[in-house]
């Protein structure tokens, strides 16, 4: 597939031995030497990450202490993911770039993490060494924007980004499942304000994707049809929760949304994940979500806080039913108001919605942009 969306693509190594990749577009970065030493005296990176067997709820629990001690909250002038100074060194040893992707230094994942006992076979407790990689993307060297404001050409960027994350950390030993997502706001837990978003590689298929799978199993056997293909196409039909739909893809709040303004993007014709996107999804892509998000920060005249995660195919299995979608969330109900997730949601995981998801679409469409 040839791509309408040329980069330079630059990968460098930081003094402590992680990878950073620049994202040029064509213009002044694309022209800057990538060839840059980070001149920090950073310690070799050492991971103390294991994961832990949840034999009631059948998942796995990440435990990494050594992430006690990362950053937190600085303040703007002392902001790691900003481009680096001749008085001050950060992440990015560079005078300016488009968007940069590198090994984040304090990962929940690592493939340098030791192993650990895994104890006997049947035993209750068991273990594993934390092993996959964690990565930082930022969206654009500007400290004060957000990735709403960002032009469509710098969310292609983004979205390009994705796509190498992808493929590259789907071919990592061990790695089972690739998850790109965006935390905004202090309100979601957000410890740095720089627009940036990260990248999960886990050793694992998560919980979340499991459930998803089990039901489009369960679905595919009952019918014989795709479950996210279904859904899809009874959004469009139903049209009271659609936000927008476009050639390529379709936006709605779904029929049993958790959070009070909840909107899902689905391409059009299914794809299993982000490099499986052609050059008219990708694009087209760019467009709608710009506007989604930007109708998230008109509902009440705020920033928004928000999470957006991608659902993406486990890289060895259920390739052919699982479908590549964005989750996009966010916790404010009211100008003033939160969601917090109390009893009822974080003690038996059942949600209660304030908000039907028909007015949250009704209202995210009357928002004048």
């Amino acid at each position: 597939m040839t791509n309408s969306h040329p980069l330079r693509r630059t990968a460098i190594e930081l003094s402590d031995g992680r990878e950073l990749i620049f994202f040029d577009e064509p213009g002044e970065c694309a022209e800057k030497d990538r060839d840059v030493v980070d001149r920090r005296d950073l310690p070799e990176l050492e991971t103390a990450s294991e994961i832990r067997r949840d034999v009631l709820l059948d998942d796995w629990v990440v435990v990494a202490s050594h992430r006690q001690t990362r950053t937190h909250l600085p303040p703007s002038d002392q902001c790691p993911l900003c481009p680096s100074t001749a008085d001050r060194l950060t992440e990015i040893p560079a005078d300016d770039y488009d968007v940069v992707v590198f090994e984040n230094r304090f990962p929940s994942f690592a493939e340098n993490v030791a192993d650990v006992a895994l104890g006997q076979p049947g035993e209750l407790f068991a273990r594993r060494a934390g092993r996959g990689r964690c990565e930082v993307v930022c969206f654009t060297a500007d400290h004060d924007t957000s990735f709403a404001s960002l032009t469509p050409t710098r969310v292609r960027t983004v979205v390009e980004a994705w796509v190498d994350r992808t493929e590259a950390l789907s071919k990592l030993p061990g790695v089972e499942q690739v998850f790109p997502f965006e935390n905004r706001g202090e309100e979601i837990g957000v410890t740095l304000s720089h627009p940036h978003g990260q990248v999960y590689a886990y050793p694992f298929v998560t919980p979340v994707t499991r459930r998803m799978l089990d039901s489009a199993r369960e679905h595919l056997a009952a019918t014989g049809r795709n479950l996210f293909d279904d859904v899809l196409a009874a959004e469009v039909e139903a049209e009271v929760r659609v936000v927008r739909r476009t050639d390529h893809w379709t936006a709605f709040v779904p029929a049993a949304a958790r959070w009070p303004f909840e909107v899902h993007l689905y391409p059009n014709r299914r794809v299993p994940d982000l490099t499986a996107l052609d050059n008219d999804q990708r694009a087209d892509f760019c467009q709608l979500y710009l506007e989604v998000l930007r109708r998230l920060d008109g509902l009440f005249g705020v920033q928004m806080p928000y999470i957006a995660a991608w659902d993406q195919a486990p890289v060895h299995s259920d390739r052919d039913l699982a479908a590549l979608h964005l989750r996009l969330f966010s916790t404010r109900r009211a100008p003033t108001k939160l969601k917090y997730l109390a009893g009822s949601e974080s003690g038996m995981g059942v949600f209660i919605n304030d908000i039907p998801p028909e007015q949250a679409a009704e209202l995210l469409r009357a928002v004048v942009l």
